[in-house]
This record gives C-alpha cells, structure tokens and sequence, in this order.
C-alpha cells in the first residue's frame, strides 16, 4: 500500500485562503478525524469544523473528498479550503501528518497521478510549466498541451516510424518476392517530412523559451547615455544610481518588468568603453556577456552628442551579434540632435526619451514578443523534451544511410532507437531515479 501523503498546495504568505491536499488510502480516515464528521459524500464541498488531536477547534472550513480513480492522482484525495495565512494551515497539516499522513516531496502528486496513468510526461510538464508562465500567450500553448496537442504529435510521429519499420521487416523476410518497387522511396519521403517537421518545432522551441522563462532583455551602450535612466523608467522607480559621471554603473542590474501580457527580465549594463581601472574592467566583460545570454539587445545612443569611438565600438558588438532581435534607441530626443545617423541606419533606429517618453520602445517591445508567441508551431517546453527529439533526429538521420544502401536490418535498428528516444516523451522506459530527479522540480504540493 502506498503511503498517504500531505501538503500546502498554496503558496505561502497572507491570503484569503490556503488549501491543503491529502493524498493515499488513508486519506478519507484521516478527514473523518481531523473534521469529526463520519458521512463524507464525494465530490461535495462540506463546510465543517476542523480539530487538531487535542480536540481543539483549528478552524472552520471546506472539506471536498475525491473518490479514486476519478482524481487528480487515480488515488482518494481530500482537500482542506481554510481561511489563509501560514498559521491555520500549517496547524491542519501537522494534524495529518500526527494521524500517519507523511509530507509529500516536490511534485509527488503530479509523479502518483503519472504512475496510475492520469496524466503523462507531456501533460506533467505543462502543468509545472503553467505555475511558472512569464506571459499570457505561453499559458495558451501550454494549455493545448495540457489538451494533448503535444502527445498527438508524439503519437503521429511513433506511428509513421513504426509503419516504416514494419515496411522494412516485410521486406526482409519476403526478400524473395515480388515487392512494390516505389516502398523505399515512399520510406524516404516521410522520414524526411518528419525530420523537416521536428527542426521546425526545436527552432521554434529555442525561440519561445523566454515565454516560460520570461525574455532577457540586455540594454547596452556607452557610459552615460541614460540606460539607467531607461530602465529605472521602465520599472517605474528608482532602481539604478543615476548621474552625470560616466561610469557610474559598475554592475550588470537585472530586475523584472511587464510589457504587455509579458514578463521580461530587464539588464542595465555597465558602459562599454574602454575600461580604466580594474573594476570596471568587470564590469564591461558582464555588460558582454549580458548580450551573449540575452534574448534581445537595445543599443542606446546619446542623440545630442556627436558620433564618436565609444558609439563606433557599439556598433561593432551589434554587427558580430547574431541570432539575437536588435533595436537600437536613440536617447535625449527631447535636446536638439547632434548624432549621424547614417551610421545606425540599417538599424531602423527609434527616438526615446528615457526620462519623458518611451512608449513607442515599448510597443516595439510587446510586438516582438507578441509576434513570437503567436507561431504556430508545436513548442517543446523543457530541455529533456528538446534533447528527445534531437537524439530522435540524430537516429533517423543514421537510419537513412543504411535505408539507401538496403541494408534495411541496421534501417529497423537504428529507427527502433527513433521511436524509443520520441517516445520518452511522454511515457519513459527509464528508471525511477530519472522520474525524480524530473518530478523533483515540481512546486511542492503539485
């Protein structure tokens, strides 16, 4: 039997309630005790005293018992709806774990709802994904996941390997006969739809990740050209020290920020000059490594100053910049305009204010971001996801050299492999070390 398990499944702090959920054949006895009540109907939210082991009131609240195999585990569940904050619900669990329920580990509903076949890795996964989206157009493709969208494709995908597969074993035990002579290259074809279709969805992936993550969004440009002004103006307070001295930033600052229906992680740099002291010198290498980790990079430029060497070396970071969105801002448009902008040309620059008016920054902001949530592309949302399909690439791709030749025993082994690495997915045939390590980076409580 196993063990009946308990947790807060709300996050701590003051609220109007807190939920605590119990999971596990003892699950029903131990609400029976803790509420004193002996008729507890499924699926029925009862509004019931709660009492801790000295039969003391803890508190009274909403009892809802779920009767396995119709819950979130395929186990009975009961969830306790009291009023919020830390203290009442902390009370009620250690009233649970006092009656022989044991705390739950991270993400031990979602792996017991996994082993009794609720829910699989895809839908696992978007659920963890979900609790942590950075933008409204991310919970949407999360949500097709949650409907299956992902594992349809999975499931499409194993199929037509499978049939490939069966071709070539037909072939080798009817060597003899006379075959359709058009099988293998028909084989071919749809192994390199598959393969086309599978780098759609990684290229895809690795574009979209900053929905989930939340989009990192580096400002660069020399000293003293407001970026600390911008980014305190985006936050909306005074979060950078702001002077006229160039070189007052000494350190990468990131803080978080909404745009649009996004959550970005916004990076104030250091100014990219030519460092003169050995601290700033750390300083520009982290506002360089702030552009290679970042998702898009604004370029400020001080329109009411000239073009000079510092601007040039800008310039020269933004053309070996690749792979990365670019815009270039040009600030102090509120002074009168003293910069070449033929220089920045190829760029497309747009004039700011970071001290009065930004708003077209910001539009530029929410329709990149706006337009990359809106691919339609499958999105995989986790690096064990990712790596599935590139090993699943990886043996399709070894599978067609034999597939050319004939030699279709070495094809069915190394598209067997295919099938397998696909199939991780969503249903694993790996160990319960793997299950969780991955079910470990769970919230507690889900």
């Amino acid at each position: 039997m196993a063990s009946t398990i308990v947790a807060i499944a709300t996050a701590s702090g003051i609220s109007s309630i807190s939920i605590i959920r119990v999971s596990g054949d003892l699950s029903l006895t131990l609400a029976k005790k803790v509420s004193k009540k002996e008729n507890i109907q499924p699926r029925y939210a009862h509004l019931t005293p709660l009492y801790n082991q000295e039969n003391a009131l803890i508190d009274e609240a909403i009892l809802i018992y779920f009767k396995n195999p119709y819950s979130f585990t395929g186990e009975d569940i009961v969830e306790f709806q009291c009023h919020g904050g830390m203290i009442v619900a902390q009370e009620i669990l250690e009233t649970l774990l006092a009656y022989g329920a044991r705390l739950a580990e991270p993400g031990e509903f979602s792996k017991r709802a996994f082993l009794n076949g609720k829910i699989d890795l895809t839908k696992a996964e978007a659920i963890a994904k979900l609790i942590e989206a950075k933008s409204v157009d991310v919970a949407k493709i999360l949500a097709k996941q949650l409907k299956g969208d992902l594992k349809l494709f999975i499931d499409e995908s194993r199929e037509a390997m499978l049939r490939a597969t069966a071709y070539a074993e037909v072939m080798i035990d009817y060597a003899e006969e006379d075959m359709p002579e058009d099988i293998l290259a028909s084989i071919l074809i749809q192994l390199d739809a598959l393969l086309a279709k599978m780098e759609k969805i990684v290229d895809a992936s690795h574009r979209r990740k900053g929905l989930i993550e939340g989009f990192r969004v580096a400002i660069i440009g020399k000293p003293n050209v407001g970026k600390s002004s911008l980014l305190n103006g985006l936050l909306a307070y005074e979060r950078a020290i702001v002077s006229d001295i160039a070189g007052t930033t000494r350190d990468t600052i990131e803080e978080q920020v909404r745009i649009g229906s996004h959550i970005i992680r916004l990076i104030d740099t250091a100014g990219i000059r030519d460092a003169r002291d050995s601290i700033e010198k750390i300083g520009v290498e982290r506002s360089l490594e702030s552009v290679a980790e970042a998702d898009v990079v604004i370029a400020l430029f001080d329109s009411s100053r000239p073009f000079d060497e510092e601007d040039a070396k800008i310039l020269e970071i933004l053309k070996s910049t690749k792979n990365k969105e670019i815009i270039v801002a040009l600030n102090k448009s509120d002074l009168e305009n003293s910069f070449d902008l033929e220089k920045l040309k190829r760029y497309h620059p747009i004039e700011v204010s970071a001290k009065h008016n930004f708003k077209n920054l910001t539009e530029k902001l929410e329709s990149l971001f706006d337009n990359i949530g809106q691919d339609e592309e499958l999105m995989l949302i986790s690096a064990r996801q990712i790596d599935a399909v590139l090993k699943t690439k990886q043996a399709i791709m070894e599978a067609k050299e034999p597939l050319l030749k004939g030699e279709l025993e070495f094809f069915s082994y190394h598209l067997q492999d295919a099938v397998s690495a696909l199939g991780s997915i969503s249903k694993p045939y790996d160990s319960e070390e793997i299950l969780d390590k991955m079910f470990g980076e769970f919230c507690l409580g889900k």
